[in-house]
């Protein structure tokens, strides 16, 4: 069997889809992106797809290492986003060979379903006490919000304030029966980090997530000292060797690759396993389309430390297009019980609908992440 072709499709809300074809007949989906940075991540799959043109699909690994130690050049998110689309889609191609799901190929399931959580409160977060009822109320278990808007590296205890009346809200609203996660989002500094995460501890979060950005990962050991709720991270860590320096400090109890950016299937699935060894949990993180979350489920299946999975439905970023407008069978994603149950189809275990793909990618998108400011002007993290 060889790939014979391949195809990319920039479809809304904000993805990037790719889609390998052998001449045998065998398709294959991945999700190669990087939100904001869709046309750049393209360009990157092609120049690794004509590589691979003419190759036999199933040498995953073999593929894998050429495509990243081929380049002098190499990691980042853009070329490990686009090595992650291409890995996504050869693991579906071999999955689908086999007629089996790729969790069996990778070992098989150590479980039959994987906890989520839904977004709520957007950007700025707002009016969260009510969209945490909701969630709660459509048997979601656990929600994520972000904690602030914009921060300085020293700010006003008022947006502290702002944030545990938020938090405080939801508590009042459904109790302690919904677990919460709390994204710092990289917004705050160390200084404002350390005082957000002490006064958190009286609601009780099932983490904070990224209270540093990963450039200024060795502030977590001072963070970690200043609190007990579990520090999670990684999203924007790209290969197993950024992640080896994370473990071996211990100031990280959850990881959080991407699997559409983290070199896909093959390396995240070597990133969990990593952090087992240090007792460390896994949340991959997948605020993106349905061919990533189906590679995050294929992976979480395989990993006894995956607790919980992120998923996009209904989150504030899918304007005009949702999770499930590209699936054929929209039942293979059900959250009825606050679970979602691993995909057991062949490969990644959903069915793309490659028409509404096809007239969506007309439609395209040229979706670019906010640019924020502080009050004097600076340039404030997103």
């Amino acid at each position: 069997m060889k790939i014979r072709s391949y195809e990319l499709f920039q479809v809304p809300p904000r993805w990037l889809f790719l889609k390998i074809e052998t001449d045998e007949g065998i398709i294959g989906w991945g999700e190669p992106v990087i939100e904001g940075k869709a046309a750049t991540v393209k360009a990157a799959v092609i120049e690794l797809m004509d590589t691979l043109i003419g190759k036999d699909p199933m040498d995953i690994e073999g593929h894998w290492n050429t495509m990243y130690r081929g380049g002098f050049y190499r990691g980042g998110p853009i070329l490990m986003s686009a090595i992650a689309g291409i890995d996504q889609a050869l693991w579906d191609i071999k999955g689908k060979f086999y007629n089996a799901p790729i969790y069996q190929l990778l070992g098989g399931k150590c479980r039959d379903k994987i906890k989520v959580y839904s977004w709520i409160g957007g950007d700025r977060p707002a009016e969260v006490a009510s969209a945490a009822k909701a969630s709660f109320e459509s048997g979601f278990k656990a929600i994520k919000m972000n904690a602030t808007d914009e921060m300085q590296y020293i700010d006003s205890y008022e947006k502290i304030d702002l944030v545990l009346a938020r938090v405080g809200s939801i508590r009042d609203a459904v109790g302690y029966g919904l677990d919460i996660g709390v994204d710092f989002h990289g917004r705050l500094h160390k200084p404002m980090a350390k005082v957000l995460a002490k006064e958190l501890e009286q609601f009780r979060p099932m983490f904070i997530e990224e209270p540093v950005l990963p450039e200024n990962n060795e502030a977590l050991r001072e963070i970690a000292n200043h609190t007990c709720i579990p520090i999670a991270t990684g999203e924007r860590m790209f290969s197993r060797w950024h992640f080896k320096e994370l473990l071996s400090q211990g100031y990280a109890d959850i990881i959080q690759p991407d699997l559409s950016h983290a070199g896909g299937i093959t390396e995240c699935k070597k990133i969990i396993s990593m952090a087992e060894a240090y007792d460390v949990a896994a949340a991959p993180h997948c605020p993106l389309g349905p061919i990533a979350l189906a590679a995050c489920l294929q992976v979480d299946a395989t990993c006894h430390n995956a607790f919980i999975q992120e998923q996009s439905l209904g989150i504030h970023y899918n304007q005009g297009n949702d999770l499930m407008d590209y699936l054929s069978d929209k039942s293979v994603f059900s959250y009825g019980t606050g679970f979602v149950d691993i995909p057991s189809g062949p490969g990644l275990g959903i069915e793309v609908d490659e028409a509404q793909v096809r007239r969506m990618a007309e439609v395209g998108h040229n979706w670019k992440n906010p640019l924020w400011r502080h009050e004097d002007g600076s340039a404030a993290e997103w």
